[in-house]
């Protein structure tokens, strides 16, 4: 995806850029990969058709914003964690958990995929979301997962916090899942442990004042896998 940040028109007018729609292709030349710009067509009067090949960039406009929490090195994120005394439970625990200690499962999963099988009683906010914005750095984005064919790209969901806060207070004892779950455990191919959504909610949680977080180990897919109860919205 990096390389995508560098693709771009020599156009001075930020404004400008954020009111364009471009048409998008990827190519590739030798070992190297970059976006082609192919036309952009601009909401007002006026039409600007420009090919963009490798090397230029977009002046002030394609800038990647400052990291976010949820971005920061997996390294800090789980010395936090363990700090914290965040612990990882498995599914059958988590199941006893939430029927005899009133534990909340935090499903973190997309909608679709929440609403297709989850534990009963779940709560659904997802911690990523699909692209919404149209920004220089937004259209990059989305160019680089379409590169590799994936036209859903997703970022991380801004309201993640505010709408957890709206549903549990930061007493709510929360069990965090996502698909496959991650681990803080280390091994020998993994001295670090695996980082994985639900990992990164709980550090988003405990960082914003959250003190009762658990994890899932080996996510819903083990919860599925074990033949656990989970009911469907469809």
């Amino acid at each position: 995806m990096a390389a995508f940040t560098s693709i771009a028109a020599q156009y001075s007018s930020t404004s400008s850029l954020q009111s364009l729609v471009p048409s998008l292709e990827a190519t590739r030349d030798g070992n190297s990969r970059w976006g082609r710009v192919r036309s952009y067509k601009f909401t007002g009067k006026r039409s600007l058709q420009q090919n963009i090949t490798r090397g230029l960039t977009i002046q002030s406009a394609a800038t990647k914003p400052a990291k976010s929490p949820a971005e920061e090195d997996w390294k800090v994120k789980r010395e936090y964690l363990l700090e914290k005394r965040v612990r990882s439970v498995d599914a059958k625990e988590a199941l006893r958990l939430q029927k005899e200690n009133n534990f909340v499962i935090l499903d973190v999963r997309p909608e679709a995929e929440f609403k297709e099988a989850h534990p009963p009683d779940a709560i659904n906010v997802q911690i990523y979301r699909l692209i919404k914005e149209w920004t220089a750095w937004d259209i990059a984005r989305r160019a680089a997962f379409a590169f590799f064919g994936i036209f859903a790209g997703t970022e991380e969901n801004p309201e993640f916090i505010q709408t957890v806060e709206a549903k549990l207070d930061k007493n709510a004892k929360i069990i965090v899942a996502c698909s496959v779950g991650g681990t803080m455990k280390p091994s020998q191919n993994l001295p670090e442990g695996q980082q994985s959504r639900s990992l990164i909610a709980a550090y988003l949680l405990v960082l914003n004042g959250y003190t009762n977080v658990f994890h899932l180990e080996g996510g819903l897919y083990s919860w599925f896998k074990e033949d656990l109860p989970s009911v469907s919205e469809e």
